[in-house]
C-alpha cells in the first residue's frame, strides 16, 4: 500500500502530514510557507515523489452551513495544483484548527506563540479522520 500525504492548506502556511505504509496512522512532516507558491508546490511534489504517495487528502474548511466559502475555494484552486499526477481527496476540516489548539494545549505546548504547530497538527488531524474513515 502508498503513503498518503494530508494537507492543512492556509493562507500563510500549508502543514503536511503523511501516513504509514499500512494507511492507519498520520504522522507529523512538517510546516512549509505558502508563499512563494510555486516553491511550496515543488516542496509537496517531493515530498510525495520521495515517500511514494499517490494521494493527496486536503483540508476543505467548509462554512459551518456546509457550503463552500472563499477559504475552501482557496484550498481547491491550490490542491488542483498537483492533479492528474496525484489523486486529490477533499476532507472536511471544520474545527480542525480549534480541536488542535485543545490537543497543544492539553499537551501543555505552546502553540499560541508558533501557530506552525497547529497547522501541522491540523494536517494530521485531517489525515487521521479520512484514514479512520477508510
Amino acid at each position: 500500500m502508498d503513503k498518503i500525504i494530508g494537507l492543512d492548506i492556509g493562507k500563510k502556511r500549508i502543514g503536511i502530514a503523511i501516513s504509514d505504509i499500512m494507511g492507519l496512522i498520520a504522522h507529523p512532516v512538517e510546516t512549509i510557507a505558502r508563499e512563494p507558491e510555486n516553491i511550496a508546490i515543488e516542496k509537496i511534489k517531493q515530498i510525495c515523489k520521495d515517500n511514494n504517495v499517490k494521494k493527496i487528502v486536503a483540508g476543505l474548511p467548509k462554512n459551518m452551513n456546509n457550503t463552500i466559502g472563499e477559504q475552501a475555494q482557496d484550498c481547491i484552486n491550490f490542491a488542483k495544483n498537483f492533479e492528474p499526477e496525484y489523486e486529490i481527496i477533499y476532507e472536511d476540516e471544520r474545527l480542525t484548527s480549534r480541536q488542535a489548539e485543545y490537543i497543544l494545549a492539553q499537551t501543555g505546548r505552546k502553540y499560541t506563540k508558533d501557530k506552525k504547530l497547529v497547522d501541522l497538527k491540523s494536517a494530521c488531524l485531517i489525515l487521521q479522520q479520512f484514514l479512520d474513515r477508510k
